[in-house]
């Protein structure tokens, strides 16, 4: 674990703030020169960062309130507390908010709905992998115990209140490295001939097929349901969705062909 990137006095910089910031701008990087690539205006796309940013912050802490429900209602000082603060959330909320922010936006500023997703895809992947490393250094979203050559110890509990001295799967990188390769598969895919909303959809699929398998090496607080967590739940519905809209692409391109 390694929660403070640098420490001045009293005063110290967290490692994973500033490792979500450097994700945003180097998602946000990809995003706006996919956008140029494809003709559409950079400063309307910057704000649609921003404001889907803000989103996303707003939904993962819902979803964690939700999640957590019973230990927030028996202690509601907690809602406002800096560990709070400070934690990431969850990431299918934020994902959700994001992406409803993003809808009634682009219907706002009439912007080509899946081509603007398009340009998104890639950069949410690669921020994404590197948030997930800041999580790796703050301790939290960490995995089950394990015996395997890889296993992690973490020997502070000062930023999340993770197992000490016991080996455990890093999830976290788990995550990180699904990320990468992700994005690295939606960029190449991107730069070749695709249909409008396919790179997102495929993004959809990969995410959540990522996110359900590493989900049974992380170590689950919340009660299960029908022996899956609750974020594999999200992710299988995700999932679909994304395989929805495949399909939805790929049928509306062929009837175009066809007239």
């Amino acid at each position: 674990m390694f929660p403070k990137l640098f420490t001045i006095g009293s005063f110290s910089v967290p490692t994973y703030g500033v490792l979500v910031a450097l994700g945003f701008l180097f998602g946000l990087a990809i995003t706006l020169r996919l956008a140029r690539r494809s003709h559409l205006p950079s400063e309307q796309l910057t704000n649609l960062a921003i404001y889907c940013a803000l989103g996303g912050i707003a939904g993962a802490k819902i979803f964690m309130f939700l999640f957590d429900w019973q230990y927030y209602w028996q202690n509601p000082s907690e809602i406002f507390s800096l560990s709070t603060l400070q934690a990431a959330g969850v990431f299918h909320g934020g994902f959700l908010a994001a992406l409803i922010v993003a809808i009634l936006y682009i219907r706002r500023q009439q912007l080509p709905p899946l081509s603007t997703l398009d340009c998104f895809a890639p950069g949410i992947a690669i921020g994404h992998a590197i948030g997930r490393i800041g999580c790796f250094a703050a301790g939290c979203c960490w995995g089950r115990e394990c015996n395997l050559p890889w296993a992690v110890r973490f020997h502070t509990d000062e930023a999340a209140p993770v197992p000490l001295n016991v080996p455990l799967h890093p999830a976290q990188l788990y995550e990180s490295g699904a990320n990468i390769i992700i994005f690295i598969i939606l960029y190449r895919m991107f730069h070749r001939t695709h249909r409008p909303g396919e790179i997102f959809g495929w993004y959809l699929v990969l995410y959540s097929t990522a996110r359900f398998i590493v989900e049974f090496y992380r170590n689950h607080e919340q009660a299960l349901v029908a022996g899956l967590s609750l974020t594999q739940w999200i992710a299988l519905a995700f999932l679909l969705l994304g395989t929805v809209m495949l399909v939805w692409v790929r049928q509306t391109r062929s009837l175009v062909e066809q007239h």
